[in-house]
Parts: C-alpha cells; structure tokens; sequence
C-alpha cells in the first residue's frame, strides 16, 4: 500500500470525505477498510459505487494520455491515436477486464429431480483473457466435467458460459484462472466430481518474448470423483480428445 493510501486510510471517516478524491482512490480506501484483497484477479463489484464505473473509466483514460505522451506518440496530430486513450480504458473497464468490476451473474439453479448421477461434460467453451504480468491476450477454451448427485443444483448450459466468462475476464495466470473457475462451480453445482481442462494460446509468448508461435499451455484441476476415480477421470479426458478431434 502507498503513503498515500495510508494517510487516506488514517484521515478520513466516512463516504462524505471520499467525494472529493479520485474514484479509484474512493474505491481502493473501501477495500482497505475492509481488509480486502484486490489483486489483478480478485472481484471488487461490492466496493464500487452506482456510476463509479464512468468515472474510473474517465480517470484511466486520463492516465492512458499520460502513458502516450511518455512513449512520444503526438496524440493531437496524429488522426489514428486521438481517441486511442479513451477506446483503451472503455476496453480495459467494459471488456477484458469486466470480471473484477461487475458482480458475479446471476445463476439459476434446479433441483436434481430426476437424480441424475452420469458424467456430463460442457465445452468447448472459448476463453478471453489477459496475462497479469504483460496484459497480453490469452485466447483458449475450456472443457468441464460434472459428475452431479442427487443433492446437486443443476445449472442451464449457458450459466457454465456466463460464469466461466466472469472468471477469466481478469489479468491473470492460468494456473489461478482454472482453480477459481472451480471454485465457483464447486460452490454453486455441489457435485460429486467436478473436472476442468483448459487449453490455451500465451501473446505473451507469441508477440514478445520467444516469439514461438506453436506453444499452448494445457492445464487442469480435478477433484472429488475425478480424482479418486482414476476410470471416470479416463472417461472424461478421452471424451475431451474425441471433441477435439472434430
């Protein structure tokens, strides 16, 4: 945390001496009131104010110029970088980073009535999102397994799309990314096996770095059924290679 936040931190008391401070000061002092984490991948919905959005989008838009400016790119003169700044932080606030600052969508679930207790496997679902260490695109897709019981909530086809949108639209490591997808499943289907497989493409690698064009990043996590059942968890990764293969 900077001196500065500190001093925020220590002075002021409530929301009325907030009104005055950049917005993204107002939210961080919420955060650190409360003792909340807000790393690149963390969800911060509940600490941002209704219109809050509009502002912060203003101020990194402010701060985008600055960043132009600093690489000698003539914002003014140049036709194709005058509204650059501005396209970049609507990108950044609506778009590739949308999962931090919007709550977590809403998800209907069923009762499994008809108790239901075979594999069902959702994907490929296609995966948006950016390397926390370079903002690069990562651009993959995702394959989950469920192995509900009788006790599982049953979610609609598109809620698996929905929540595995709102999870990778954050900077973020992969590694991370595929574990809190599970999480959030675990904690809404209940099953008892849940299974991830997510397959995808680094720009960090492709356009700095190496440059190696060919290289993909094939992760997983499983648990419950998947991994104590060393049969079920074979059903699941062959029924993944006929998918692929088509």
């Amino acid at each position: 945390m900077s001196d500065k936040t500190h001093a925020i931190t220590r002075l002021l008391r409530s929301e009325d001496d907030l009104a005055d401070l950049p917005v993204s000061e107002r939210i961080r002092y919420r955060l650190v009131g409360a003792d909340c984490r807000y790393h690149a991948n963390d969800n911060i919905a509940a600490f941002i104010k209704p219109g809050e959005l509009e502002q912060l989008k203003v101020e990194v838009r402010e701060k985008l110029e600055d960043v132009l400016r600093s690489l000698v790119i003539d914002t003014e003169g140049d036709h194709n970088t005058q509204g650059t700044a501005e396209r970049v932080a609507r990108m950044f606030v609506d778009e590739v980073f949308r999962g931090r600052y919007v709550a977590e969508p809403k998800v209907t679930e069923f009762p499994n009535a008809s108790r239901l207790n075979e594999l069902m496997i959702v994907g490929p679902i296609s995966v948006r999102s950016a390397c926390s260490h370079h903002l690069c695109p990562i651009l993959g897709r995702v394959w989950i397994g469920i192995l509900p019981n009788e006790h599982s909530n049953l979610i609609g086809l598109s809620k698996y799309a929905r929540l595995t949108d709102w999870v990778m639209t954050r900077p973020q490591i992969q590694e991370e990314a595929v574990v809190m997808l599970a999480d959030a499943l675990q904690e809404r289907v209940r099953p008892d096996g849940l299974a991830i497989v997510m397959e995808a493409d680094h720009f960090c690698m492709h356009w700095r770095g190496v440059k190696d064009d060919d290289s993909a990043m094939t992760n997983s996590v499983m648990r419950g059924a998947f991994l104590k059942n060393p049969n079920l968890r074979r059903e699941f990764l062959s029924l993944l290679s006929k998918k692929s293969e088509r």
